[in-house]
């Protein structure tokens, strides 16, 4: 008797949370993130190496963003209706045709001029908690949105400016990862102008505005991105 209960236990600890949900040991998780690291260290644009590490890695940070989603209206929201950014979820000839300067038009702005779809990101599979799943998911998400508020191309410097500002605000070893190895490639000029205007400002944006993740976007869209930045608390870009 006491052995199947066991049993029952074991298939109940790895039962599969959410659709493509891989339930591993924390041996695994370790060696998962350590493998995912080096592989992104390698090649940052290896986006399912940094999604792997992202979720191996985030055990202390995503309770974190839950929770502070948690305790302000419009993130507990965004909790409960769980809304998705995907093309099949996205009216992409309403929000071309917004007026220039609006969230929604600078977005598909963004999408254009970067050649990048919002459906290339990938789904959550080593996260062991289904809501911590969503808010990596959302995180994902809206990372393209960060480039828009923040003004920031898909270049390899546009990519670290943009990690900067998200370890500050998430704490997500991927972001932290990205944010301290990204700039290795760069050119000296860059990297010059990286440490003397654009990080300095990423840091004190991220510091100053509030979290990022309790923003209902899918409603904002009409919004003027320098309205949104002010109400966020990102300082104009340098």
């Amino acid at each position: 008797r006491g052995e199947e209960e066991e049993e029952e236990e074991e298939v109940e600890e790895w039962h599969q949370l959410y659709p493509g949900h891989i339930p591993t040991s924390p041996l695994q998780k370790a060696l998962l993130a350590a493998g995912s690291a080096v592989m992104a260290l390698y090649d940052p644009y290896r986006h399912d190496m940094v999604a792997v590490f992202g979720e191996t890695t985030g055990c202390l940070a995503l309770p974190n963003l839950r929770d502070k989603m948690k305790n302000h209206p419009e993130g507990y929201r965004i909790l409960q209706e769980r809304p998705r950014i995907r093309l099949s979820t996205l009216d992409m000839a309403r929000l071309q045709g917004l007026p220039e300067g609006s969230l929604g038009r600078e977005y598909v702005r963004f999408l254009e001029d970067n050649k990048v779809s919002p459906d290339t990101r990938m789904p959550p599979k080593f996260v062991d908690d289904e809501e911590l799943a969503y808010v990596i998911q959302r995180y994902r998400e809206v990372h393209d949105l960060m480039h828009t508020l923040l003004g920031m191309p898909t270049n390899m410097l546009g990519e670290v400016v943009v990690k900067w500002f998200e370890a500050i605000q998430t704490g997500l070893p991927m972001c932290v990862l990205g944010a301290a190895f990204g700039p290795v490639r760069l050119s000296t000029r860059k990297l010059q102008v990286l440490a003397t205007e654009l990080v300095p400002w990423a840091i004190r944006s991220g510091l100053n505005a509030s979290c990022v993740l309790n923003v209902y976007y899918e409603q904002r869209w009409e919004q003027p991105v320098e309205s949104l930045r002010e109400e966020l608390g990102i300082f104009p870009p340098p």
